[in-house]
């Protein structure tokens, strides 16, 4: 052969092999076909008129080949033993090779040797009758029908009527050229065999040969014309088809030419509409269930939203579902179905199938949400506890079923993360209904209670993980009996909680209230007893009087009840505020406005007197008008050697100077306090008394004899000491007059330091002591005797004089002295306190004040 060249270009020959030689005896060749095994190699099958098949095997251009020759029918019958139509048949490794007569089918089987001849029919077929089509079958053109072999016989067949001049197969297509006898005219026909049709068909002349090849198939006829014949593209032919209403046969045509599901979908959805227009709506259906993941379901879904096709929607969601092409509008509406058509059994299956396997093919909130609008509460709980949403089917227990107990027992079961959750969200009914229960899955969740198998100990770092009963305070909102029950038996069993500060706080609140909610006495004294006066006078009465009597049982249990909680408010007080705390564990501001509110004075005595607040405490027994309790307090609190504040005895004093009624006792008993430690002076003690016309003189009268007698004492001390410090301040005056006009004479004849006789050079000192100048050393201005004295008077004088720098401390000795006025006087006397030479303000205040020398 040779390269490509133009069209009127002769081949050129390469090789020429001889087929007959003396082994093989020249015969008619009938037929011939050529297998390119494996190139070079190829396999030359050659049918004669003598019943034979010469083979020739090899490589042909370098003469590298074997001939074989095979026996097609017995040599012995000579009639109607030529071969008229050969086909290779190649199935992996195996090699065969149909060989027909006019009287027979054979099969050859070229791997073994020598090869093998299997009878497939005693029937043949004429020249030219003879194909193979793309499955490997054997075609035979027979005038009756089309018949197809396998290598075990004879298969299926297809009564095409007339006499088949020619066979032919192209891209699934059976191609025939048949005779009508009836008008002798030849007609070429295109079969469509898998979707039973004829694909074309055409008039034709005589057909000498047919080959398919460029895509196209071509007929040669007898007057040397041509005929070329191309199939159309799939549009055209899925649009021709449309037209007459095909519509299997172009989802037969889009499958079998393997086109993508997009394009198959679209003719799907065609039919549908086809079949919908039809009104055959199963039919209609079935068609766009096949076009689920590419045709958009509301399309379908619009079509069968009418009552009747309820089925038809149901079947189709269902398949949406299975696909898991569903959305939550999908889910809604199949369960509607459902629910509407009453099919439990599906609702069941839908719902309860996919036990254990894993994920759902439908949105799980949206099922709960209309199962339990629709009334079917378990299928919307075994949902719900299946795909772990406990918030949905706690909801349902408690909102719709009413099933307390159940919902109890199933939080139990939960995590105690989880459990917290659901239990401020329902915790409120559940206390309404079962409140002992709920406490106790609550004290299960805050303590540790359930975990000791786990080793774990009551520490800060472990309460810490645990919830706090703070977060569920607030389902108790209707019930504080029961929160003040959870409470204390939380406090009992955590000691160190880390939020013991509010819980102390909540129980004291509870402890210190005037009025619970009892709701059982309220249930009891409900009703209408108007309509049974009218009805039963005197059942009227007799229930007025149990109502009466009932009331005054419940007021009766009332204050009961509230002096229990009020005592263990106390307790609670006490206990968590230790003398070895400075601060209580709990809120000090709460807890007294709690006391103030609600009258409770105990607790505003203990905290006032924590707090060292005397004067509140005090003021608490004022109000209350309790002169044996305040003196009692006053005896406890306002004693000063043991911490006390002294001057409560003066605001007792005042107090009952203002209280306008007789209370000459309680004022003796208050004015031997007073005058024990000398508290109030005797004018402030008269001046307070007199307010209160309800007091006479005889009250005060020994109280003002004793201290008349005190001050006539004193006055006459201090006389004493003024005419003492008189006499030795003339005297000083005189030495002072003396030394500054009259020589001094000096006449000791030692010398102070070291008692040796005077000699010179001495040094005499106006005190009246002699040294020698040798004994004095560096230091000769200064009396070494009298030096230590005149030094501490200069360091009291420079004291006294930061002192009257010092104003605050001036001041504080003023107002923590009991008579402020001596303190004053100190400072005069000493003479810190003098007037600046303007006189114009006191010299204290002024910050200038000036020292007398001494």
């Amino acid at each position: 052969m040779q390269t490509e060249g133009t069209s009127t270009a002769a081949p050129e020959c390469i090789q020429i092999l001889r087929i007959f030689t003396n082994q093989f005896p020249e015969a008619k060749i009938t037929s011939l076909l050529v297998l390119e095994e494996a190139p070079p190699i190829l396999l030359i099958s050659i049918g004669l008129d003598n019943g034979c098949v010469y083979c020739i095997k090899g490589d042909i251009a370098r003469e590298r080949i074997t001939r074989f020759k095979l026996q097609v029918e017995d040599v012995s019958d000579k009639n109607n033993i030529s071969v008229t139509g050969l086909g290779f048949r190649v199935d992996g490794q195996t090699l065969q090779l149909f060989a027909t007569t006019p009287n027979s089918v054979s099969l050859f089987s070229l791997h073994d040797q020598p090869p093998r001849r299997h009878t497939l029919d005693q029937i043949g077929c004429g020249v030219n009758s003879v194909a193979m089509s793309d499955r490997m079958e054997l075609i035979i053109g027979r005038t009756e029908a089309v018949y197809f072999y396998e290598v075990d016989g004879r298969g299926p067949c297809w009564a095409f009527e007339g006499e088949k001049k020619l066979i032919g197969w192209f891209r699934g297509y059976l191609l025939c050229v048949i005779a009508d006898q009836r008008n002798g005219k030849n007609t070429f026909n295109v079969y469509d065999l898998k979707n039973r049709l004829i694909a074309h068909s055409l008039v034709v002349k005589e057909v000498s040969h047919m080959l398919c090849e460029w895509g196209n198939i071509i007929l040669i006829m007898s007057d040397k014309t041509t005929l070329s014949i191309g199939e159309k593209d799939m549009e055209s032919k899925l649009d021709m088809l449309f037209k007459k209403n095909l519509y299997t046969v172009a989802i037969n045509i889009v499958q079998s030419q393997q086109a993508d599901a997009a394009a198959t979908a679209e003719v799907l959805r065609k039919y549908g509409d086809h079949l919908y227009g039809k009104q055959d709506y199963d039919e209609a259906m079935a068609q766009y269930i096949h076009t689920i993941g590419h045709l958009e379901p509301s399309f379908v879904i619009q079509k069968f939203l009418d009552a009747q096709r309820i089925y038809n929607l149901t079947n189709y969601l269902e398949k949406l579902h299975e696909k898991g092409l569903a959305s939550k509008d999908h889910t809604t509406l199949l369960l509607n179905c459902y629910t509407k058509s009453k099919d439990v059994e599906k609702l069941d299956m839908f719902i309860k199938s996919e036990e254990g396997a894993g994920e759902h093919k439908f949105d799980v909130e949206t099922a709960i949400r209309v199962c339990r609008a629709a009334g079917y509460h378990e299928h919307a709980m075994f949902v719900a506890k299946k795909a772990g949403k406990h918030e949905w089917y706690l909801k349902i227990l408690l909102e719709d079923l009413d099933r307390f107990q159940e919902a109890l027992q199933y939080i139990s079961s939960l995590e105690p993360s989880q459990a917290g959750v659901t239990m401020k969200e329902y915790g409120k009914i559940l206390v309404d209904h079962r409140p002992s229960e709920t406490i106790k899955i609550l004290l299960r969740l805050c303590t540790e209670e359930g975990e000791s198998s786990k080793g774990a100990t009551s520490n800060g770092t472990y309460l810490s993980m645990l919830p706090s009963p703070v977060d569920f305070l607030n389902i108790f909102v209707h019930h504080p009996r029961s929160l003040m029950e959870f409470l204390e038996k939380y406090t009992s069993k955590v000691k160190d909680s880390p939020a013991q500060v509010e819980i102390h706080n909540t129980l004291l609140e509870l402890y210190l209230s005037n009025d619970l909610y009892f709701p059982s006495i309220s249930q009891e004294n409900g009703g209408d007893p108007l309509g049974a006066r009218t009805r039963v006078p005197y059942l009227s009465r007799a229930r007025s009087k149990e109502k009466l009597d009932a009331e005054g049982d419940a007021d009766t249990h009332k204050i009961k009840d509230r002096l229990e909680r009020h005592a263990k408010g106390l307790r609670l007080l006490k206990s968590a505020w230790p003398s070895d705390l400075e601060n209580p564990v709990y809120d000090v501001d709460l807890a007294i406005i709690l006391c103030e509110m609600n009258a409770f004075k105990e607790g505003l005595l203990f905290l006032y007197e924590k707090m060292m607040l005397y004067k509140d405490v005090i003021s608490c027994y004022m109000q209350a008008h309790d002169h044996e309790g305040l003196i009692a307090c006053c005896k406890r609190l306002g004693d000063s050697t043991k911490g006390g504040d002294p001057s409560l005895w003066g605001d007792l004093l005042k107090y009952f100077g203002e209280l306008g009624e007789d209370c000459s006792t309680e004022v003796k008993e208050v004015l031997t306090y007073i005058e024990k430690d000398d508290i109030l002076p005797p004018v402030i003690v008269i001046q307070t008394l007199s307010k209160n016309p309800c007091l006479t003189l005889s009250v005060v009268k020994d109280y003002i004899a004793r201290k008349l007698d005190q001050e006539s004492k004193l006055i006459e001390e201090d006389r004493q000491s003024i005419d003492k410090y008189q006499e030795e301040t003339l005297v000083m005056k005189k030495e002072i007059q003396d030394l500054r006009t009259n020589a001094r004479i000096f006449q000791l004849s030692k010398c102070t330091a070291c008692t040796f006789t005077l000699d010179l050079p001495a040094v005499h000192f106006m005190c009246m002591h002699s040294f020698h100048l040798r004994c004095l050393g560096d230091n000769e201005k200064e009396c070494p005797e009298c030096a230590p004295e005149y030094r501490a008077v200069l360091d009291m004088k420079r004291s006294l004089e930061h002192n009257a720098k010092d104003q605050d401390r001036f001041f504080q000795q003023v107002k923590s002295s009991k008579n402020g006025f001596s303190v004053i006087a100190e400072y005069f006397g000493k003479g810190i306190v003098s007037k600046t030479s303007n006189g114009s303000s006191d010299t204290l205040r002024s910050g200038t004040s000036s020292m007398n020398g001494f």
